[in-house]
């Protein structure tokens, strides 16, 4: 990544020791009271971030319904011309920017880099998108009618992002939202502030550029309650939430009780089968970034492998041989595969998981442990650990972020995979890994992966933004990214036109007067 400093990171960004959290579009504020961001390479103190007062909020929620009002006006191709400026300026600062992520979130360099490429890439799918915001026409029953289908934005949508994709999740409801005609309004989690406040500063640039109202984009910053003000806001008809089972419902039931829309990203409990006929090198490369990727807190991270007893001993020796070489070291060296858990809280869970994962029966293979001194001193450094067990185990059935990789061994054919697999509440990613076309589309078929992505031949982590992203069950059922997902984003509107002299009644409904 070259001879990059947190210090060259944060200027480059326009970052400084104390930064305002709260930006009603180019307008910043500061309040009292302050988020200090920390990075788990080393627990450097990165800066401060001011927590958003409820005035504040209150001043940005009102900022960007005034925007909406003119915003939804502006033709949808000129709104994805701002879209394409925005990426651009993301291909200027990737570099930097993916460095900020890795230093203030922990994922690799790489990853990191990854990250902003998504944010490029959603911004050249909205720009397309804003030319293909089609509905549809419908043939009435009446004579001398006309009726039709389009769609409409909603208004002011509420993102509330999670710390394990500090800008990448923010960045596909951004970019759809707005080239829909709405508004945004962000609070990104309190783990990783620095990002939002970095991201704002590149999307009010191009705001400046182009004059473009204030309120178009806010930030707010806070903890939980800032992310109550927008989930109980009757202001915000869609909130869209990244984060745990149990936020999701807290946040969809609030939505819910006020008849707002959500889309929910919520947990996963991902798992690969693995076959007769699997391919030993595809699978290993699969699992093992699958599973110690983002140093396992993705919510698409790999947490189980379901392998066929003939292979089991194969697979398991080769995981393991791999696990040994893995490089666990600071994100920002290329040469390190695995980087820092997000906090304490983190290694906390990691460790009593697996005392949890033990005492029920399971067996440690590798891994399981704390790093500390040396290159480790100061950081939240753990060794990924692979554990035999059982799906039955409530550690197996429960996600844990962080670097935990379960083997389960299964017997008979491929619908007995499938059941463990599907036996678990989340419902996000999936995978098998398979020569057989039979049990390829068995995978894939109506009894098959109950999960919203399911994939054949490759991982569970690493989705392209082409493909809506999202799952079922505790997962949520909220899609975001690409596909039709951008309807999420709008209201639909059914329209009926006459253009004859009379007025016939559907149904064929008589009604003289």
């Amino acid at each position: 990544m070259g001879n990059f400093t947190a210090t060259t990171i944060l200027k480059n960004l326009g970052l400084e020791a104390k930064n305002a959290g709260t930006s009603i579009g180019k307008q910043w504020h500061n309040s009292n009271e302050w988020i200090a961001s920390y990075s788990p390479i080393d627990s450097a103190h990165l800066g401060d971030v001011s927590i958003t007062t409820e005035e504040q909020y209150n001043a940005a929620v009102s900022s960007a319904q005034t925007a909406f009002k003119d915003w939804r006006n502006v033709p949808a191709p000129q709104r994805g011309e701002y879209i394409r400026q925005f990426g651009n300026e993301l291909r200027n600062k990737k570099e930097m920017l993916g460095a900020l992520v890795s230093l203030e979130m922990g994922k690799s360099y790489q990853e990191g880099l990854g990250e902003v490429q998504e944010m490029i890439d959603i911004c050249d799918f909205a720009v397309g998108l804003s030319r293909q915001l089609y509905g549809l026409t419908i043939k009435s029953e009446r004579l001398d009618h006309h009726m039709m289908e389009q769609w409409h934005p909603l208004g002011v949508v509420g993102v509330i992002s999670a710390f394990n994709f500090p800008v990448a999740v923010w960045s596909w409801n951004f970019a759809l939202a707005l080239v829909c005609g709405n508004t945004v309004v962000w609070k990104a989690s309190e783990k990783s502030p620095l990002c939002s406040v970095a991201c704002q500063h590149i999307w009010n640039k191009i705001a400046s550029e182009n004059n473009l109202p204030d309120g178009i984009s806010s930030i707010v910053s806070g903890n939980y309650k800032v992310g109550e003000w927008i989930t109980n806001d009757t202001r915000i008809p869609l909130v869209s939430a990244t984060g745990s089972t149990r936020m999701g419902r807290i946040v969809g039931a609030a939505v819910a009780q006020r008849f707002g829309k959500s889309i929910l990203e919520l947990g996963g409990n991902n798992a690969i089968i693995i076959t007769p006929s699997s391919d030993l090198k595809m699978t290993v490369t699969g699992a093992v970034f699958g599973a110690v990727g983002t140093c396992g807190q993705r919510c698409t991270s790999t947490r189980r492998l379901i392998i066929h007893e003939s292979v089991y001993d194969k697979v398991r020796d080769a995981l393991v041989g791999a696990y040994d070489q893995l490089k666990i070291g600071s994100p920002l060296d290329e040469s390190n595969h695995v980087g820092p858990l997000t906090d304490a809280d983190a290694v906390a869970a990691f460790l009593t998981t697996i005392q949890n994962a033990q005492s029920e029966g399971g067996k440690v293979l590798c891994g399981g442990t704390v790093l500390s001194g040396g290159i480790y001193e100061n950081g939240l450094y753990v060794k990924p650990c692979i554990i035999e067990a059982e799906n039955h185990y409530n550690a197996v059935q429960t996600e844990t972020f962080a670097p935990i990789l379960y083997l389960i061994k299964y017997s008979g054919g491929v619908h007995e995979a499938l059941a463990l697999q599907n036996g678990v509440q989340q419902g996000l990613s999936s995978a098998i890994m398979t020569s057989d076309m039979r049990e390829a589309h068995i995978f894939l078929s109506e009894s098959g992966s109950d999960c919203g992505i399911a994939n054949v031949n490759i991982g569970t982590s690493g989705a392209e933004i082409g493909g809506a992203f999202g799952g079922e069950k505790e997962t949520g059922g909220g899609r975001e990214s690409g596909s039709d997902a951008w309807k999420a984003y709008m209201r639909r509107q059914t329209n009926t036109i006459n253009y004859g002299s009379d007025l016939p009644l559907a149904q064929g409904i008589e009604f003289n007067l």
